[in-house]
């Protein structure tokens, strides 16, 4: 039977939609009990210790966190103190590192702040501390932009911080966020929760494919049998995803830190929301055209395949992405982000790490969602709130600037690293995912190393 919003939300309040599961209570129902791990909490806010690493047919794969949450909010009009605020927020923050292990059997928390925060806030310590990128010749953190593929009316947040909680347990975020919002009763105002989820290539039909039928989202039953994601294909091959670090704003040299370093070990994370066309998906592209537009043009890869290689030799350069589209009016998701996303040589680290020619950047932390376009939202109206469940992806990614996040977006419209335009109309269909992607909000965050998670900035502000 088809789910509202009625159903999906406890309660009007934001406190009250905290607390609350919706449809998001069946993910454990239809899952296996998670597999447990080992301790560990890293001092970058973005790691998740203790991840999984199995096999999909032959290819190592990440095996994701069941559970997701983002929490977005504003400082209120009368906070008092951010002194006492930040103190107040550390140790919450810490009570809950201290009760949780930070793996996926436990609770991973990331603290981001935007833009809005830092110019409000903190706007002398900002000038002389936040991270700038050498290779854009501006600041690490950027207001969000649109970009050509994207329709007129996306929403350019401008939230002051975004919590991301992760856990294969629904309570343990639960329990969590409701524990910091309380405490910060009256200097946080929460403005969206967002939640979704992940399949753990358990076998069986999969996490996406029975949450999308229990919601009755249009094209749930197309979805195949075990896919990780709505669109039916693995996304965290370990040779996609940025090895640990990687996206540290210290560890590529991209980034000067200022004059005491104070966000070493933090890096930079984009929010959206996206909604996914699942009907135009499975009926009007065929196995191979899905094939050809979410990895690259003539792949060869086998009817059915789910997950596909994606090692660093085979990446794809600029030049290939231009003959793609040169021969078959199309580019394929993947092959044109890897101009921008993967290392063009072998680079040594700032920690002594060797990273080779082809490996990731970007690390994602994105997951499958029903809400539409948030689980809850302040401004309903302005946010476009919707009663009915819908397919989409809250897409989150780590990279170490907001300059080197829109590189890599710009690619998906065919804009080559060198600036040279690949003449698609935007919403092309050879152009990778974007015919059946709409995207309806957008924000760059800074993600403090853990030290500094806590209101960033304000001890230093004079």
């Amino acid at each position: 039977m088809k789910l509202t919003r009625k159903e999906l939300l406890v309660g009007a309040g934001a406190g009250a939609a905290l607390g609350a599961a919706g449809i998001y209570e069946l993910v454990d129902r239809l899952a296996d009990s998670p597999t447990h791990y080992g301790e560990g909490r890293e001092p970058e806010q973005h790691l998740l210790d203790g991840m999984r690493i199995e096999r999909s047919e032959g290819v190592e794969v990440v095996i994701p966190t069941r559970h997701h949450q983002m929490v977005t909010a504003k400082i209120g009009d009368s906070p008092g103190s951010l002194r006492d605020a930040q103190a107040a927020l550390a140790e919450v923050l810490q009570k809950l590192d201290d009760d949780y292990p930070g793996t996926p059997d436990g609770l991973a928390i990331t603290v981001a702040w935007g833009l809005p925060y830092f110019r409000t806030h903190v706007p002398a310590a900002a000038r002389k501390h936040l991270p700038f990128d050498l290779r854009a010749n501006e600041r690490a953190l950027l207001d969000a932009r649109r970009f050509p593929s994207d329709p007129s009316d996306v929403r350019l947040e401008d939230n002051d911080v975004a919590f991301l909680f992760r856990s294969d347990h629904q309570d343990h975020i639960q329990k969590a966020a409701s524990e910091i919002f309380d405490r910060m009763k009256g200097v946080l105002a929460i403005t969206s929760i967002r939640k979704g989820f992940a399949g753990q290539l358990d076998g069986g039909p999969g996490l996406p494919k029975e949450m999308a039928t229990a919601a009755g989202v249009p094209g749930a039953e197309l979805i195949p049998d075990g896919a990780e994601l709505f669109l039916g294909f693995t996304s965290t091959q370990r040779h996609a995803l940025g090895p640990p670090r990687i996206v540290n704003f210290e560890t590529l040299g991209l980034v000067e830190l200022g004059p005491q370093s104070y966000f070493r070990g933090g890096t930079h994370m984009h929010l959206s929301h996206v909604f996914e066309d699942l009907e135009a998906w499975y009926l009007n592209f065929d196995f191979r055209e899905r094939v050809n537009t979410t990895f690259r043009p003539r792949m060869p890869v086998k009817e059915g395949t789910q997950t596909v290689p994606q090692p660093p030799r085979k990446a794809a350069s600029s030049s290939e992405v231009e003959r793609d589209y040169d021969r078959f009016g199309a580019i394929g998701h993947s092959s044109s982000l890897q101009p921008t996303s993967r290392l063009q040589h072998d680079v040594r680290g700032s920690d002594g790490t060797l990273y080779r020619k082809g490996t990731a950047i970007p690390q994602r932390a994105d997951f499958n969602t029903l809400d539409n376009p948030f689980f809850w939202s302040a401004t309903p109206e302005v946010d476009r709130m919707s009663e009915d469940p819908a397919a989409g992806l809250h897409f989150v990614v780590f990279n170490p600037t907001s300059d080197d996040f829109h590189r890599n977006r710009l690619a998906m419209d065919g804009v080559l690293p060198g600036g040279k335009k690949l003449p698609f109309v935007p919403g092309d269909r050879g152009q990778g995912f974007n015919a059946i992607l709409r995207t309806t909000h957008r924000q760059n965050f800074l993600v403090p190393p853990r030290r500094h998670r806590s209101f960033p900035l304000v001890e230093l502000q004079a």
